[in-house]
């Protein structure tokens, strides 16, 4: 049994979370279109009958705005200071640009083992693919280099099967049954999130967090409350929609992952508070675990 810890890195939209949900093959991290979806340091945990691999999903590093977004940066830097193997995800398609060149450049001072991902390769024509690899190859030595698409699964494989020849400890971390260390109650509060961001598109980005607030477990369904925070008061009236249309779709997509992950039929309930810039204000970031490297929520 060989064991590790590796970081997915890279800025913000680049497929680190369809990746790591893609290997562990359950949902456990948000994905969706809206740079730095991912907010929280999120482990999954891969088990098969020679190794162990904690994936550690970090936030998009990317120029902070806010408190917020300094925290983000901060909780990617350290995790990937932390582990064994970096995997350095970038988009093939759209090619390297500032932000790729930024996490570089930092990547460059940890003295890790470095594997440079290719993402997207998908939407790539095969005789482009390795004109793109050369160009790649001439910015650092990485370790490895694989080509691959999160969404569609093609050379994941691949992937699990290189990592493994750089593993080097025999210490078994966790039970072969344990797919992540977050909790029940934040996997659903994210997946609450997801579908915000999904259906609200550019109009409530970053400004959004959920909780779940209460969880009760009954003979034939949960039942499930999950609040909403926003920052502006309009952007309350855009969650909740004309007659409470865009709410109501909202928790109906939430509700069918919510089911599909616990495997039991759930009554969702969902609400909605405006806490003014709580982006920017120490209490709120500190009492939504925004703030700290703890990434579990109780």
């Amino acid at each position: 049994m060989k064991s590790g810890f590796v970081s997915l890195v890279g800025r913000p939209n680049v497929g680190k979370s369809t990746l790591l949900n893609n290997i562990l093959g359950y949902k456990i991290a948000i994905t969706s279109n809206v740079a730095g979806t991912t907010r929280n340091v999120i482990q999954g945990i891969y088990n098969d009958e020679d190794s162990q691999i904690i994936f550690i999903d970090t936030p998009g590093i990317h120029k902070p705005k806010n408190k917020l977004g300094t925290y983000l940066n901060r909780k990617a830097y350290t995790m990937a200071d932390d582990v064994d193997i970096i995997l350095f995800l970038v988009d093939a398609k759209s090619g390297f640009g500032k932000g790729d060149k930024f996490i570089l450049e930092r990547i460059k001072e940890m003295n890790k083992t470095v594997f440079l991902v290719l993402n997207k390769v998908d939407q790539v024509r095969k005789d482009e693919l390795f004109g793109i690899i050369d160009k790649y190859k001439d910015l650092y030595d990485f370790d490895e280099i694989i080509p691959l698409s999160a969404l569609n699964g093609d050379n994941v494989g691949e992937l699990i099967t290189t990592l493994k020849k750089y593993l080097n400890s025999d210490v078994k971390y966790y039970e072969d049954d344990t797919i992540t260390n977050v909790s029940r109650n934040f996997i659903i509060a994210e997946m609450v999130r997801e579908k915000v961001l999904r259906l609200t598109k550019e109009e409530v980005p970053h400004t959004v967090t959920c909780l779940t607030e209460e969880y009760e477990e009954e003979d034939n369904i949960i039942n499930v409350g999950v609040l909403i925070i926003v920052d502006r008061e309009n952007l309350k009236k855009i969650l909740i929609g004309k007659q409470g249309k865009m709410i109501k779709e909202i928790g109906q997509e939430a509700r069918i992952d919510i089911e599909n992950f616990l495997g039991k039929k759930v009554y969702l309930t969902t609400y909605v508070k405006v806490i003014n810039n709580w982006r920017d204000r120490e209490k709120y970031l500190k009492e939504f675990g925004l703030n700290e490297l703890e990434f579990w929520l109780k």
